[in-house]
């Protein structure tokens, strides 16, 4: 099995094929790089004794990072834009079968959720991921009439463990609409897909 193990920026990145993960890209700009840098330093600060502590310190750090996201009061939110958020939906769906299974995904006002399947034979999903935010950028900007970053550039991912876990996500990613008071169900977000169903 092909693994990339890399370090692109701030995060550290998994992206092994065969497994299922947990994605999430922000609009460039989303949050003001005073913040992003505060929550980076505690991330790194804090002496993980074993690989739990250091999941649990992943997890704390992406909810903090998220609720930040939800509640943003600066930045661009170019994904409340119907045909923008088409966009990125369509894109999405085009790589299903492709180079992964979509499982689920939420497109926020300024930022995706997604959870996606690798095949073992699956493409290098960082190859995917670039395609993807490449194309959906240059779009975007056509249709928003800009130029300039669209996406951060950074993507943060995190390998889903178990069958448990995994409801936990697709129940995060769907919910978060209702999370973030955007809606008072996920069914009523009109930018969430989820062919399953809870029960």
């Amino acid at each position: 099995m092909r693994q990339l193990l890399y370090y692109e920026r701030n995060l550290p990145h998994r992206l092994p094929p065969g497994s299922d993960l947990f994605l999430t890209f922000r609009l460039a700009g989303s949050l003001p790089s005073s913040v992003v840098a505060r929550l980076q330093n505690q991330f790194r600060s804090s002496e993980a004794d074993s690989a739990e502590l250091t999941y649990a310190q992943q997890r704390r750090y992406f909810g903090r990072f998220d609720t930040l996201l939800d509640g943003a009061a600066q930045g661009p939110v170019w994904l409340r834009e119907p045909a923008v958020a088409e966009v990125v939906a369509a894109s999405l769906r085009h790589f299903h079968g492709k180079a992964y299974h979509l499982v689920c995904y939420c497109i926020m006002p300024n930022h995706v959720h997604a959870v996606v399947s690798l095949a073992e034979d699956a493409p290098l999903l960082a190859d995917t991921l670039q395609r993807l935010k490449g194309y959906t950028a240059l779009q975007a900007n056509k249709l928003l009439n800009r130029t300039g970053q669209f996406w951060q550039r950074e993507t943060y991912d995190h390998i889903v463990r178990s069958g448990e876990e995994m409801q936990r996500v697709v129940a995060y990613v769907v919910n978060n609409p209702v999370k973030a008071g955007l809606a008072e169900s996920w069914e009523q977000w009109p930018y969430t897909y989820w062919p399953d169903t809870l029960g």
